[in-house]
């Protein structure tokens, strides 16, 4: 007759494989359910060798019922855990309002391209994307650099951002920049010369304003179109001067909101001042924001704008130039703020930062940009995913920096290998070592398929002893008496431990017995088969320590996770290792 535990661990192994399954289209793998069952179970893993030859039977007898089959049971055996399963399976962004309106669905997100990206621009990137996805749409990228004063273009940003939507997955089905445009502008605002829908302003700024306010209009309105095309004509030969004279969009004086009220299109910039970088001198009116975006928006058929509340008040402008050229506004979403507690995301602040030295580059650790994150070894699916499931909410949302690692560690988990890494390391002397000892370590502990690193720990033939680093942070667990066990190796007895050095002796090699009496585990690298390695954290300061031998494998970018620290992305393999600290 079976004992109770066995009857107990094999039901427990049928769920797993059975979730397993139907979360992978009827075929279980064995890793992930060894996983599960040692997660949950973390007694009978001196028994792993066992329990994976049981999983293996039971997934194979799994495997074999048709998926319909594997579901009904599922659901009829444990209906909380499959409505988890499901709930975190079939998370999505919410339809689109009047989505069924439109033979093809278009998206666009558009950067400014005088800074790099960071994770505020993400919101906007992901939804404009995803959305376009979802209902095979098109998504376009559209670079708004036509103020080549304030918010000047930088020429090296076009591309990074093309490299930033490229590693997020987003690529755009089409591209567009908005300098090149200039004509098609000109075009527009012309036409809304000739209708009495625009006109060319000449009064102070002061003068201007203290009209508005009043409701009433400046005299520059009521000119005839001929006048103003006339005036048109005179901004585009350069015999207006930098804020001599600016286009306005005639709207409802008594509008409630005032900066609705005739809003400014296009104005004049010293352009041997102030030159493009992309185009140099050849345009000297250039559009502002709600014409050029305005226009665009109809003219590129975007069906759809999803963009922050901010922008309400420049729908509302654009909304009467829309009226004025008789087309119909999209589809409009605005989104409410997304702070990340602790990020830094004023862009102008990074390249304040950048100009004074205080960064090191784009990628610095500290800064919350593509680059940096990436560098970092966050994925652009844990972005994706922490995006999506915010979706596009008109409430303001407050995350942390632990929202976002949650995502990153529950996708990298499954994935990456583990190594030791002793950060700030000193030396443990065994003595009484009564054997060799061959140290298999797995490079995952739910994949025993990966393979293991295999150090033979050789005690010295004249006193039987053997040298270790491990990481100073353990002197707290390491007190004269106490018994401690070298993760997958043995237990030791700890002799005398000072700042420096700790000295111990054998005490046993069964893991049971640590586990019986309550022994801490501590990692260990051996001295011979040690690297030099350092890891930057997120505040740019520098963890020193040694990484076990195996790590010279390891190529740029490779993320693992070093036990008992956090997981890293691996910066430079050489004679030493760099990393990069992601997260716990």
């Amino acid at each position: 007759m079976p004992e109770p535990e066995d009857v107990e661990i094999k039901e427990l192994i049928r769920k797993f494989a059975l979730l397993n399954a139907v979360k992978h289209d009827g075929k279980a793998q064995i890793g992930p359910v060894v996983g599960k069952i040692l997660a949950e179970k973390p007694e009978i893993r001196t028994k792993a060798k066992e329990i994976t030859a049981l999983v293996q039977r039971i997934v194979e007898e799994i495997n074999s019922l048709p998926p319909n089959e594997q579901k009904r049971m599922v659901e009829e055996t444990w209906p909380e855990a499959f409505s988890k399963e499901k709930i975190e399976e079939e998370k999505k962004l919410p339809p689109l309002p009047n989505a069924d309106k439109y033979a093809k669905i278009v998206t666009r997100f558009s950067p400014n391209p005088d800074c790099i990206l960071h994770l505020g621009s993400a919101r906007a990137i992901i939804l404009c994307h995803e959305y376009a996805r979802m209902y095979k749409g098109k998504f376009i990228l559209r670079f708004e650099d036509t103020d080549p004063k304030t918010k000047r273009p930088v020429l090296e940003f076009y591309d990074r951002i093309r490299e930033d939507l490229t590693w997020l997955e987003c690529k755009p089905d089409e591209e567009y920049i908005q300098s090149d445009r200039i004509p098609v502008y000109y075009e527009y605002t012309e036409k809304m010369l000739k209708d009495g829908n625009a006109y060319v302003c000449t009064c102070q700024p002061q003068n201007f304003r203290e009209k508005i306010l009043a409701q009433k209009p400046c005299p520059c309105r009521d000119l005839s179109p001929e006048e103003q095309l006339e005036r048109w004509q005179r901004m585009l030969n350069g015999e207006y001067k930098e804020g001599e004279a600016v286009v306005r969009i005639k709207t409802d004086l008594t509008h409630p909101n005032p900066a609705v009220r005739d809003w400014p299109a296009l104005r004049v910039i010293d352009i041997e001042k102030f030159p493009h970088p992309r185009i140099g001198t050849k345009y000297r009116v250039w559009p502002l924001y709600n014409l050029a975006c305005g226009l665009d928006d109809h003219l590129m058929g975007v069906t759809h704008i999803i963009r922050g509340k901010e922008h309400l008040t420049n729908m509302v402008r654009q909304e009467f130039m829309y009226k004025h050229l008789g087309w119909k506004y999209p589809e409009a979403i605005h989104y409410g703020r997304l702070k990340i507690k602790g990020a830094f995301l004023s862009k102008s602040k990074i390249v304040q930062g950048i100009r004074e030295g205080l960064y090191k580059g784009w990628d610095d650790p500290r800064l919350a940009t593509f680059a940096a994150l990436r560098r970092r070894g966050i994925t652009p699916a844990a972005i994706k995913k922490l995006i999506i499931d915010v979706g596009p909410k008109t409430s303001d949302v407050v995350l942390s920096w632990e929202n976002l690692y949650a995502y990153n560690r529950k996708l990298l988990d499954p994935k990456v290998n583990r190594y030791f890494f002793v950060q700030y390391p000193i030396q443990l002397l065994v003595r009484k070592i009564p054997k060799t000892f061959n140290a298999k370590l797995r490079l995952h502990p739910e994949f025993p398929e990966r393979g293991s690193r295999e150090y033979i720990v050789r005690p010295m033939e004249t006193d039987e002893t053997a040298l270790f680093w491990i990481s100073k942070s353990d002197l707290k667990v390491l007190a004269a008496g106490s018994v401690v066990r070298l993760m997958e190796l043995f237990n030791i007895k700890v002799e005398n431990a000072e700042s420096y050095a700790v000295e111990a002796s054998f005490e046993s090699e069964s893991y049971e017995e640590a586990r019986k009496a309550g022994a801490p585990l501590i990692h260990w690298v051996l001295i011979g088969a040690d690297l030099p390695c350092k890891v930057i954290m997120p505040d740019a300061t520098t963890v020193e320590g040694v990484a076990e031998s195996a790590c010279k494998k390891l190529k740029q970018n490779d993320v693992v996770q070093f036990e008992r620290f956090g997981f890293v992305r691996i910066d430079k393999v050489n004679s030493k290792i760099t990393a990069y600290y992601a997260h716990k």
